[in-house]
């Protein structure tokens, strides 16, 4: 029996080949096949938004590799990345599979997995499912929206600021959302307001504390509104007799903070590594298509491009098991934390 097995990069397909064995050969597509061909009519929103599609330049030697693999193959299993992307990848290979005649006799199935492990790949081909239509019309329903509205727009833009380079259905919204915040910022009136600290010291311990409450009335935000009544209540206050009243001690718990989703990875990287958003995901990508480590090579993380926070039971089994070796069960939660995505639509992986 031979298997085909179609992923987007080559770096992936070298470690999914190693966990499926001899029966199995793992191609690349090397990310997109077709593209809308920049010209008028690519889209038709007169004729039920038909969409003229051509195989990419760079891609044709890949896809005639794929061609002539799959000719002498009994299944062809189409095992691109988990998301609208990857699904609309596996589409447009089987559309042009298909239309040079190629797939006469071979079964195609879909198959998906949010973590290169052998226990997940294995999983994924044991359960193949068909095409998600769902997935491949959201696809087409983006990109045609992304013709549409650059082709209408980019050619105005380009007219109006020469030297711009495009526009989008994302850019414009955005550039309208940061021009309307700009134009608040620059009609905001700032207002003058002060706070009073103290410092206190009590049995040798120095601690913190900011004036709340002024002759019997609470102190709101702009009660003082200036130097003049900010003086007038550190006066009072430092001819004034302090002792505590209260104190009051609890405990406090402090939760680990969720997986990271795509925007979190892309704030946390920028925020303490300083890194660019494109330097981030590409990292991410290396991660999860495999790294060496000494004889073996397997992804590190779960699939990069997602809203869920959910995590690889596998994964869970695995850290459970070495917090217990390492440090003991006094360190072990009795159960596991289990994470859920807030938004009902959210791209698991």
């Amino acid at each position: 029996i031979m298997n085909i097995v179609i992923v987007e990069s080559p770096a992936k397909a070298k470690t999914i080949n190693k966990y499926l064995g001899r029966d199995y050969t793992v191609l690349a597509s090397y990310g997109h096949v077709r593209d809308l061909p920049s010209k008028d009519d690519s889209v038709r929103p007169d004729t039920d938004f038909a969409m003229n599609w051509e195989v990419d330049a760079k891609a044709r030697k890949h896809i005639k590799k794929i061609a002539a693999a799959v000719k002498g193959a009994d299944r062809l299993y189409l095992a691109t990345d988990p998301d609208r992307e990857g699904e609309a990848i596996s589409w447009h290979v089987c559309e042009v599979l298909g239309g040079d005649k190629v797939l006469k006799g071979v079964e195609v199935k879909r198959v998906v997995f949010n973590e290169i492990t052998k226990s997940a790949i294995l999983e994924a081909f044991a359960h193949p499912r068909d095409l998600d239509w769902g997935l491949v019309d959201a696809y087409l329903a983006r990109r045609a929206l992304d013709y549409l509205v650059g082709f209408t727009l980019s050619p105005m833009l380009w007219r109006k600021l020469p030297g711009s380079r495009s526009a989008g259905r994302v850019q414009s919204v955005a550039l309208r959302l940061i021009c309307e915040r700009e134009i608040e910022i620059e009609v905001f009136q700032s207002r003058e307001y002060w706070t009073v600290d103290a410092e206190f010291i009590c049995k040798d311990k120095p601690f913190s504390a900011r004036l709340t409450h002024l002759g019997g009335d609470k102190l709101e935000k702009m009660t003082l509104a200036d130097a003049k009544a900010a003086k007038a209540a550190t006066d009072t206050v430092k001819g004034a007799a302090f002792s505590i009243a209260h104190v009051e001690r609890k405990k406090s718990r402090c939760n680990p903070a969720a997986p990271f989703t795509t925007s979190t990875l892309q704030q946390e990287a920028s925020r303490k590594l300083h890194f660019g958003a494109h330097h981030t995901m590409r990292i991410a990508q290396e991660l999860y298509e495999g790294v060496n480590a000494g004889d073996d090579s397997a992804g590190l993380i779960t699939y990069m491009r997602t809203d869920g926070v959910q995590m690889a039971g596998e994964a869970i089994t695995a850290c459970r098991r070495l917090i217990g070796e390492d440090w003991g069960d006094a360190y072990l939660p009795k159960s596991p934390r289990i994470y859920k995505s807030k938004a009902k639509n959210a791209q698991e992986a």
